[in-house]
């Protein structure tokens, strides 16, 4: 952990990718966790543009009891450490792949969300965008002002990520000289692609995760335990 900390002081362009684990911690379910009602149907069958085209009203249900939950979770010491580290840095970006926007209400403020934002509602005829953090949504599905309707601001399992935010992340990687992997499975791609893009590019790779992932043999240092207890001690 010495060395991560040297790293960290050192750096002049750090990046950093974070996943559900990050969330986890404050309460958030991960994304294929489930109970209850929805023990019947597998995320990957609800989160695709088929799911939504067959049955708006089921897809919605389930995301308006996700924003129920992540609605009582609050930022952990983990998503206020990097927030810290990116007020003290040189160069710092946030890459995440968390839709539940706790590493905002931390104080992040460079934050690259590659799977959109589960407080976003996007229309499908006029394509607008707004927040609405009502709990629940009045009306499911909801609907635009334009009478066209809404579906959740997040990407789904056969859609592309944001083009201008990934482009954003690659650069990001690629001109980093510390890339840290936090709480992230690092089976989800492309953004798990990202930490070998930093290391062939020549960045110190750190992963922070409760569990060895499938990059972990191929990095520089991994630190195994709770983000929320690793990062303060690496930040302060």
């Amino acid at each position: 952990m010495h060395a991560v900390r040297e790293w960290l002081r050192d750096a002049s362009s750090i990046a950093v990718l974070t996943g559900a684990g990050v969330s986890a911690e404050s309460g958030v379910p991960t994304f294929r966790g489930s109970n209850g009602l929805w023990k019947q149907y597998r995320a990957e069958d609800l989160a695709t543009p088929g799911a939504f085209a067959r049955d708006p009203k089921l897809v919605w249900e389930w995301y308006d009891w996700r924003r129920s939950l992540i609605a009582q979770a609050k930022p952990n010491p983990g998503h206020y450490a990097l927030a810290k580290a990116e007020a003290r840095a040189r160069k710092f970006t946030l890459i995440t792949q968390n839709v539940d926007g706790l590493h905002e209400l931390a104080g992040s403020r460079k934050v690259l969300r590659l799977h959109g934002s589960i407080w976003m509602l996007r229309c499908l005829d006029c394509q607008s965008e707004r927040e609405d953090r009502r709990i629940p949504l009045p009306e499911i599905p909801p609907r635009c002002e334009c009478g066209g309707t809404l579906r959740p601001g997040v990407v789904w399992f056969g859609e592309a990520l944001p083009a201008k935010i990934w482009q954003d992340a690659e650069i990001a990687a690629r001109h980093s000289d510390l890339f840290l992997l936090i709480g992230t499975s690092a089976i989800v791609y492309p953004a798990a692609g990202l930490a070998s893009i930093a290391k062939s590019s020549g960045a110190r790779v750190v992963e922070i995760n409760i569990a060895e992932s499938g990059l972990s043999d191929t990095i520089d240092e991994f630190l195994q335990g709770p983000s929320g207890e690793l990062l303060p001690q690496l930040i302060a």
